[in-house]
């Protein structure tokens, strides 16, 4: 089992990948283009925070953090707002 430390460092890199891969915002589909981007932004916000935390070593903080942004990016995907792939 990967510890705390291993997890979200892990967690942290494959989100980032994901963010900086980010295909397209299919805003055709959305009812309001500003409300899409507006969750993306907060699922960089929670990346952000998860990194904040890796470095003060709050492992389980940064987890958490990650964990949110991963939620939010899954929604937007699942909606078909945005297309990747983890």
């Amino acid at each position: 089992m990967l510890a705390l430390e291993e997890l979200a460092a892990k967690y942290i890199q494959k989100t980032e990948r994901v963010l900086t891969l980010l295909k397209s915002v299919n805003v055709s589909v959305s009812p309001d283009e500003k409300k899409v981007y507006a969750v993306v932004d907060e699922a960089k916000r929670y990346l952000e925070d998860a990194k904040y935390y890796y470095e003060k070593k709050k492992f389980e903080t940064s987890l958490v953090s990650v964990a949110y942004c991963e939620g939010l990016l899954d929604s937007l995907r699942m909606l078909g707002y945005v297309e990747f792939t983890w």
